[in-house]
This record gives structure tokens, sequence and C-alpha cells, in this order.
């Protein structure tokens, strides 16, 4: 068994992307119109995985712009090289940490959490 992606429903497929792809440096690997379906998928692979490794898939309900996020979902976490590259990309997008940056309850890793424009949260981690 293989873990293969992670998918998230959004209300505004373009500006999802970009705040995936502009400022937290993710690539676009594929995105896939289904008209019957009147949806759209976009599988945004993290910098630094490698091809064919775990992505996010974004999928986008046209005609659909808000989803409420229930009490079941938590967030999806990401090693960083570097915390402060990354807050100085995200202050330049004008985005800032809905958390942090702070320390792990064991207090060896820095950690911090953002919120992409649907409001899911993403954590953060720097391991030195």
């Amino acid at each position: 068994m293989r873990y293969l992606h992670t998918m998230i429903r959004v209300g505004d497929l373009e500006r999802s992307v970009d705040f995936y792809t502009r400022v937290l440096g993710f690539s676009e690997v594929k995105r896939s119109d289904y008209p019957d379906g009147k949806f759209t998928l976009v599988f945004l692979r993290a910098p630094g995985d490698p091809e064919g490794g775990p992505m996010l898939e974004l999928t986008y309900n046209w005609g659909v712009d808000h989803y409420d996020h229930g009490t079941g979902y938590g967030h999806v976490a990401y090693q960083v090289e570097s915390m402060e590259e990354v807050a100085k990309r995200l202050e330049a997008a004008g985005v800032g940490f809905s958390w942090g940056p702070g320390k792990t309850p064991d207090g060896r890793t820095t950690m911090a959490f953002v919120d992409d424009p649907d409001g899911y949260k993403i954590e953060l981690l720097e391991y030195r």
C-alpha cells in the first residue's frame, strides 16, 4: 500500500492554485475538467517531494464557492527547510501565520500553521 494524495474541496480554484504554487512553492502536476460531472481536479506536488510521491488534490465543484469544514478535519502537514524563508514568502504574498512559529509540544521542532484561502489548516514543521 502506498499513500497517494489528500483531497480538499475549494471554492475558488485559481485563488487556491495561486496560493499553493506562488505562495507555498507547490507545482501543478495535472489539471482535468469533467464537464459531465461539473468539476475540475488539480493535483499539486509540494516542493521537495519526488515525482510519483504523494500529492494534494484540489477539487472545484463548478458553481460552489464555499464549504463548511466540519469538526473532523484537522490539517495537512509539510516539512520545510527554513521557517524563516517560508515567513518571507508568506509576508511577500500578504499572508501571515495563523499560529506560530513556535515549538512542538516536545520542544524539539519549530512549527507553525498557515490557513489556505478556504481556511484549511496547513502545519509546517522545520526539522534541524
